[in-house]
């Protein structure tokens, strides 16, 4: 075989994505808190590219309109001629504004046509933005961290100190220490022994709080927490409530898996107990917290800012969408550097530095004005297509294929896919994700569609309203949807059971 080299002409057609629409379809994916990071990003990058600030009034001077004002942003003012009052100054600074600057001027303020100037901040006014920041909750520390303080209060020699010291690392979010004993004596500090890690284990379980903190399974946990309970020397805990305490330890600790497998009667043979202390003592159990650790070090709640808000008009019978643009049409050129890339007495690299981030940041305005305009044009079509789930809610969700929203307005599916990409809507019902409404489904007796949240939705109501000392198994949940005129075949039922976080019907049984 001959391997030898050459050059060759080809011609043929190939799309090539420009840097511009690549960083068009990244702005439309992005979610409202990402697309304010981006612009964090892009202003301290970009020296030509500013927010409009509000102009607070200075102490030291009065508020005669004109204070530390630039001249290109004072108000042009059309004084009252009769007044006798002159116009020649407004509207030859006018003239010099548009000559100055030119057409780009023009157009940067087309594209933040709806900006509205923010008012005012009056002397000792408060700061809306000082108020929320006080009112923000602070960050807890880790739960490792909270432990840690704790432990320093245990009265145990240095070596057992140590020790609990580093058996505090492994506990979990949960509260838990699910990792082997051996595998954290291995990376115990010199001298620790096994013996050494179950000591302290028992110090840390019932020294440190909450209770169930240091468990290794969940039935440690909750015998920790009801161990706990019945070592309270409360006097205001009636016998009553002791006797439903043991009955709940010893059901945690001898029937845990009839009780997941809601196996109640057997426990009843098994015991001697009635149903009724059963009963009692499980609504005791279902007090108690299977996750100890997240009281001290909850999770962090995500922040879910809606994009679009959808309000009703009951004058025009209409739903009207409406952009949460936030500080996006804030974003605009500085005019100094405008003016600057016009000088020609400017050093030749300092015009093209400064027209080629000028040129970017008319990018960025721009791929934003597009974003929005593409997520409203998609969200119309939404309340066109699901004006029932607006009126009535999730069962009168009908099926909308992206690929239909795409071909009604013009554009890519992939558009639509990307537009609708986590982003969430604000509605009179509630903050829905927007992917929500894009979904198959199915067609139901009467001929009407349904998606397949809408099928989901009627599934949770028909079980929400069944007997529940004979909860419907699925081919009964089948039959049921069926005189509902929703046909499914079972093992859908058992998915979106499942997917609803619905035990199955032994499981919901309830026994008296």
């Amino acid at each position: 075989m001959r391997i030898d080299a050459g050059q060759y002409m080809r011609m043929d057609q190939r799309m090539k994505l420009s840097p511009r629409m690549i960083q068009s379809m990244e702005i439309l994916q992005l979610a409202s808190m990402a697309l304010e990071e981006r612009i964090e990003q892009e202003l301290e990058e970009n020296p030509v590219l500013e927010m409009r600030e509000r102009l607070a009034k200075p102490e030291s001077q009065p508020d005669n309109g004109q204070a530390n004002v630039d001249e290109s942003e004072r108000p042009i003012i059309a004084h009252d001629s009769e007044a006798g009052e002159s116009t020649s100054d407004d509207f030859g600074r006018l003239a010099d504004l548009s000559e100055s600057v030119g057409e780009s001027w023009q157009a940067n303020i087309n594209e933040s046509a709806d900006y509205k100037p923010a008012q005012r901040v009056q002397a000792g006014d408060r700061d809306a933005k000082m108020d929320a920041m006080a009112n923000t909750a602070s960050r807890s520390l880790p739960l490792t961290d909270q432990l840690a303080d704790q432990w320093r209060f245990v009265d145990l020699d240095e070596k057992l100190h140590e020790a609990g010291s580093h058996l505090i690392t492994f506990v979990d979010d949960d509260g838990y220490i699910r990792t082997p004993m051996l595998d954290v004596l291995g990376q115990a500090p010199a001298g620790v022994e096994l013996v050494d890690l179950e000591v302290v284990l028992d110090h840390l379980q019932h020294a440190l709080e909450p209770a169930g903190i240091g468990a290794r399974d969940l039935q440690e946990c909750l015998l920790l927490q009801i161990d706990a309970l019945l070592a309270d020397d409360d006097p205001d805990v009636e016998d009553d409530d002791q006797s439903e305490l043991r009955v709940a330890r010893q059901l945690v600790a001898e029937h845990l898996k009839d009780i997941e497998m809601n196996r109640l009667p057997k426990i009843a043979r098994q015991t001697g107990w009635t149903m009724d202390q059963i009963n009692t003592a499980l609504r005791r159990m279902r007090r108690l917290d299977p996750r100890p650790g997240r009281r001290i070090a909850p999770d962090t709640t995500q922040v879910i800012v809606p994009d679009v808000t959808i309000e009703y008009d009951p004058v025009n019978d209409v739903y009207v969408a409406g952009m949460n643009r936030g500080r996006q049409t804030s974003l605009r050129i500085n005019p100094h550097y405008r003016q600057m890339t016009k000088d020609r007495g400017q050093d030749k690299d300092t015009r093209e530095f400064l027209a080629r981030n000028m040129q970017n940041a008319r990018w960025l305005i721009d791929s934003i004005e597009q974003r929005n305009n593409t997520l409203l044009r998609v969200v119309n079509v939404v309340l066109d297509a699901q004006r029932e789930f607006f009126d009535h809610g999730e069962q009168h969700l009908r099926p909308l294929p992206m690929i239909q929203v795409a071909d009604q307005l013009g554009i890519h599916v992939g558009t639509v896919s990307r537009a609708v990409s986590e982003k969430y809507m604000q509605t009179p019902r509630g903050i829905y994700p927007l992917r929500m409404f894009f979904s198959g489904g199915t067609e139901s007796n009467d001929g009407q569609e349904m998606s397949w949240a809408a099928v989901q939705a009627k599934l949770k109501e028909i079980i929400d309203k069944e007997d529940k000392a004979k909860p419907f198994s699925d081919d009964a949940l089948v039959e049921q949807l069926k005189a509902e005129g929703i046909e499914i075949a079972r093992r859908t039922v058992a998915k979106y059971r499942q997917q609803l976080n619905i035990p199955p019907a032994r499981r919901r049984k309830q026994f008296d």
